[in-house]
């Protein structure tokens, strides 16, 4: 059994990291802030507000969870009868797991941490071996968001020749997801028997995964000019119904001072793909404009390194042992179909927890 003794302070320790008074008082103000009319005229501000409302409101009822366990906890165990010790037992760990989540969240400090995300997947070299990794790749993370509750939609797919997809972007919505996915940003190696080679040899296969915050279209630091935009429709190549194939309804959008071109063909009203290319255009030139601050940083540093294709954050073993091991954090594990099925979380949060 854990040692109630140290429940206490473990407790304070994690609650002068999160500074509840502060949070409590913030909650109020803009409680008040919403309770006046004027503020309603103004639809993308209430919502904004509306929003940080209830993120607030999340993190502060969390705090009074644990606060009330605590409480109980500790009147249980000043009774000292052994009938209690299996619920004890299990609050406490109860408590523990709540503490656990709260510190991972302390750890997502950056400006975007707390919004949605796009997650882009590119196929390596390889042909149809790579498309398939990517395709796998997809799967876990969208198995992922899903246990997490996060609302996920394929914006943009490209198919592979034979089988898997070249490419593809999804927009993931939910709280702290860009957050929790920026560690997932880098290159991913599979080594596997590919079921694609006759001779049924092993393969070394890889993948690109991008991970970009949504940026408002409010926000200061992204600045489109529609005189910049060239806009181009055409037919989707993609599933979809033959509305889709038989109309122009998808868009590419090309931003002419970076170059950066961005399309969507999911949606069958070309309104919707222009709308959806957009958003992930004001992303690619945030990431953009946030590269250029981290070189500048890192070079004052001396630290500076480019992210090339032989630069592996992790590498996924299938054969002939079974193995997902992080190069940057070290920690591994055997349970290789678990990862693949969406259980991420202890890979992401060593990584947080080795950043902080």
């Amino acid at each position: 059994m854990r040692d109630l003794n140290r429940i206490r302070p473990e407790f304070m320790i994690s609650w002068s990291i999160f500074d509840f008074s502060i949070k409590v008082n913030r909650l109020q103000e803009l409680v008040t802030q919403s309770e006046d009319v004027s503020i309603w005229s103004d639809p993308t501000q209430a919502q904004a507000l509306m929003k940080k409302i209830s993120d607030l409101r999340s993190e502060v009822d969390q705090w009074n969870q644990i606060n009330q366990k605590t409480a109980d906890v500790l009147e249980l165990a000043k009774s000292g009868d052994e009938e209690f010790a299996a619920e004890i037992q299990v609050e406490t760990d109860s408590i523990g797991k709540l503490l656990d989540s709260l510190e991972i969240e302390t750890l997502l400090s950056g400006p975007y941490d707390k919004g949605n995300a796009f997650l882009s997947l590119n196929s390596g070299a390889g042909g149809t071996e790579a498309c398939d990794w990517a395709a796998m790749l997809l799967r876990m993370y969208l198995r992922w968001a899903e246990t997490k509750g996060f609302k996920t939609e394929i914006l943009d797919q490209t198919e592979g020749e034979e089988a898997g997809i070249k490419s593809v972007t999804a927009s993931i919505i939910g709280k702290n997801v860009y957050g929790y996915l920026r560690p997932e940003k880098g290159v991913h190696r599979l080594v596997r028997l590919s079921p694609y080679d006759a001779a049924h040899r092993r393969h070394t296969s890889f993948a690109q995964v991008e991970v970009l915050p949504e940026a408002s279209q409010d926000d200061p630091v992204i600045q489109i000019n529609s005189d910049d935009l060239k806009i181009e429709s055409y037919r989707s190549s993609g599933a979809g119904g033959q509305n889709v194939q038989k109309n122009s309804t998808a868009i590419r959008i090309t931003h002419l001072p970076s170059g950066i071109v961005v399309s969507c063909q999911n949606e069958r009203s070309q309104l919707q793909n222009r709308e959806n290319a957009m958003r992930v255009l004001r992303a690619r030139l945030l990431e953009m404009y946030e590269k250029k601050q981290e070189k500048e940083v890192a070079e004052l540093k001396g630290e500076y390194m480019k992210t090339e294709w032989g630069s592996q954050i992790r590498s996924y073993v299938l054969h002939p042992y079974q193995m997902v091991k992080d190069h940057r954090t070290e920690y591994e594990t055997a349970n290789t179909q678990a990862v693949l099925d969406g259980e991420i979380d202890p890979f992401i949060e060593s990584f947080l927890k080795l950043k902080k």
